[in-house]
């Protein structure tokens, strides 16, 4: 259960819009989409991480009220990826690069079987 930032009544956490003051809670009415709101007379751009490193690409910027993107600055960041994305073995690579390339395999063992055959 979440809090609605506008009656700070208890709210479903996939509940678009709120049932006491009817204010909405998710992004084009999609239960994913989080939609950050500021509270009282300041702005989401004053404690946003992409507004402090100019990475913001929001119209409302630096006076947006309502966010999809917001992320706190004073939140830690998230962690990194505990697993590499390309692996730094050889078998590793030549297993990443077989499923990345499956057709070009399939159709060098079609040939394979088609000399096979014509030479028997």
């Amino acid at each position: 259960m979440t809090t609605c930032p506008r009656c700070h009544q208890s709210v479903d956490a996939k509940a678009v819009r709120c049932p006491h003051c009817f204010a909405v809670l998710k992004a084009y009415g999609h239960p994913g989409i989080p939609l950050y709101q500021a509270t009282g007379k300041t702005f989401l751009c004053d404690s946003c991480r992409y507004h402090e490193d100019d990475t913001c690409t929001f119209p409302q910027r630096p006076y947006a009220k309502t966010c999809t993107m917001y992320r706190d600055k004073s939140e830690p960041v998230e962690a990194e990826l505990k697993f590499p994305l390309y692996p730094s073995d050889m078998w590793g690579r030549f297993k990443t690069w077989c499923r990345t390339n499956k057709g070009l395999l399939l159709l060098i063992g079609l040939i394979g079987i088609s000399i096979l055959v014509a030479i028997r």
